[in-house]
């Protein structure tokens, strides 16, 4: 079946899955196939239970019933079928890529844009080849702009979702030291994050630049960008306060009064994720009153910058993922954190190759200097290294049922906590243990 004669069918049942334990009734169910799973197996199934076609391949496709398409590679044909949806759509689309801090900007962006349009954004981090096309499906005539989030562990894979996004708008909230084992090098993740730069060169579209990172700066000179007509400068914006929340100042000329916004987020580090999304804010006509209410109104979630009071503990919760540029960030914030009793967990940073070994002996060097009660580290990386006659007290954990296990003999209380790792360690599981 050719794209065009399917996206008819999709017009008549805009709804996708991909999961046969989720079929609406009415939707298309795309039979995806991992390492561990063929969906194929779970087509007739899906069908069973609500949807109203399946796209298989031809030897999971009984002959006689039409309610199942017949595809060589279905997971290639629901890109292109988001390609095709991307090709029609005629609103404004924003594609954020970087290294940290993209997911909160995604969702502060679109919270701010909600105050005065209708926005389609990414939902939590369906950010890759598959995340990609699902969430472009599920544009539709009611909404009046897009807001796609974008993520890559290997080079080539922006410029894969470029293709299929074909943005308007694009902003990189920054390149650091991240999935090194998949991109060979710093210089490898800026290559591989400025692939989005390059796509949007190429088609003379739009960047939100922070002008205030040098990186990104160079990179977007590097590509031809003209930076005071085809990059929008970022306002003006100074942290206030970041104990715990961060409060902060901002202004998009230098001539105007300072406005004060209060945060629910933790890290000063957000400040660049926040003058990101009042930029994109105000280019987009959303006024500096909806903005601070969008803001002082959204309240971060899935272990990433939250703050949990337990009752027992002040918990400062971070674990979604980690990565030298992150867990660094992180570690600086948490001096700033007024407390007598502060300790820190912090997980294995994963995906580092050959750079493993120092970059975690780089983070142990940080807590060398630091005036912490506790530090448990949890994952082999951490527990591998000989480190340096024992400059830090820290305890070590296999795991994170290693971790719990220590909790329920040990109970903590009093503390003020960071809880930071990969999101392998499970780290985020920790809260309702403390």
């Amino acid at each position: 079946m050719k794209t065009e004669q399917l996206y008819e069918i999709y017009q008549q049942h805009p709804i996708i899955t991909t999961d046969s334990r989720d079929c609406p009734a009415g939707s298309i169910f795309f039979a995806l196939k991992g390492a561990t799973f063929d969906g194929n197996l779970y087509a007739a199934s899906a069908l069973e239970k609500g949807c109203a076609y399946a796209v298989v391949e031809k030897e999971f496709a009984p002959e006689d019933d039409e309610r199942f398409i017949v595809s060589d590679n279905p997971e290639q044909t629901l890109q292109e079928l988001a390609a095709y949806h991307r090709q029609q759509l005629n609103i404004p689309v924003l594609q954020i890529t970087g290294t940290n801090g993209k997911t909160t900007t995604k969702e502060l962006i679109a919270s701010i844009l909600s105050e005065a349009h209708h926005v389609l954004y990414t939902q939590g981090n369906l950010n890759n080849h598959l995340g990609v096309p699902r969430t472009l499906l599920r544009i539709t005539k009611e909404h009046d702009i897009a807001v796609i989030e974008t993520g890559a562990n290997h080079p080539g894979e922006i410029t894969f979702l470029c293709n299929m996004v074909k943005a308007d708008y694009g902003l990189i909230t920054n390149v650091g030291r991240a999935h090194l084992e998949g991109f060979g090098s710093f210089q490898g993740v800026k290559n591989a994050k400025g692939e989005l730069f390059d796509d949007l060169q190429q088609r003379q579209a739009t960047i939100f630049l922070n002008a205030l990172d040098e990186d990104l700066l160079k990179m977007a000179e590097e590509r031809g960008f003209c930076l005071y007509s085809n990059a929008i400068p970022y306002i003006e914006g100074r942290i206030e306060d970041c104990d715990p929340f961060v409060k902060i100042q901002w202004r998009s000329a230098p001539d105007e009064p300072w406005q004060t916004i209060q945060t629910h987020l933790i890290g000063a580090y957000n400040i660049s994720n926040l003058r990101a999304a009042i930029t994109v804010g105000l280019h987009f006509g959303v006024t500096p009153e909806q903005i601070r209410h969008a803001i002082e109104h959204y309240i971060p979630s899935n272990s990433r910058s939250e703050f949990r009071d337990t009752g027992k503990n002040r918990l400062i919760v971070d674990a979604y993922n980690a990565n030298p540029s992150s867990m660094i960030a992180a570690l600086t914030n948490f001096q700033f954190i007024e407390s007598k009793h502060k300790m820190v967990i912090l997980g294995d940073m994963r995906e580092l190759g050959a750079d493993s070994e120092m970059e975690h002996r780089k983070i142990m060097d940080i807590l060398a200097t630091m005036p912490l009660e506790k530090i448990w580290l949890v994952g082999e990386n951490f527990a591998s290294l000989d480190y340096q006659n024992n400059r830090i007290n820290a305890r070590y954990f296999k795991d994170v049922e290693a971790v719990r296990e220590e909790i329920c003999n040990n109970p903590l209380a009093g503390k003020t906590i960071l809880i930071k790792g990969s999101n392998g360690t499970k780290l985020y599981q920790l809260p309702e243990w403390l």
